[in-house]
């Protein structure tokens, strides 16, 4: 199981950008499709997700700027960065949460090597 981020660039000041994330390989039970991210000398933070029932969580600086989505094929999960900021600059994970084969395995945490984001002034 493996997920592989793409999109990631720069952009300026009040930019957009779309980043996306494809999940591969078979897991049991998907928890959550997420988006992370984390910059220099910062924690790694929750940016957006979807749960298996469709619910949407965005963090407070995201709210009424990112927009996470799924594909309609295969396991993809998409996330349109607007109204952009030089405090948006930042790698972004993609990660899945699931039970990848017995439900007593318990979760596992699958990421992505990131993407990264630079936004200008």
């Amino acid at each position: 199981v493996q997920v592989v981020e793409s999109g990631g660039g720069s952009a300026q000041h009040g930019g957009s950008l779309r980043l996306s994330c494809e999940a591969l390989g078979e897991w049991r039970e998907m928890h959550h499709l997420a988006w992370y991210r984390q910059a220099p000398g910062k924690a790694r933070e929750l940016v957006a997700r979807i749960d298996n029932r469709g619910v949407r969580e965005y963090s407070e600086s995201a709210k009424g700027r990112f927009a996470v989505s799924f594909g309609t094929a295969g396991h993809m999960l998409f996330l349109q960065l607007n109204d952009l900021t030089t405090e948006d600059t930042a790698t972004y994970y993609c990660n899945l949460r699931a039970v990848i084969r017995a439900p007593g395995d318990g979760v596992t945490d699958v990421w992505g090597r990131g993407t990264q984001v630079t936004v200008s002034a």
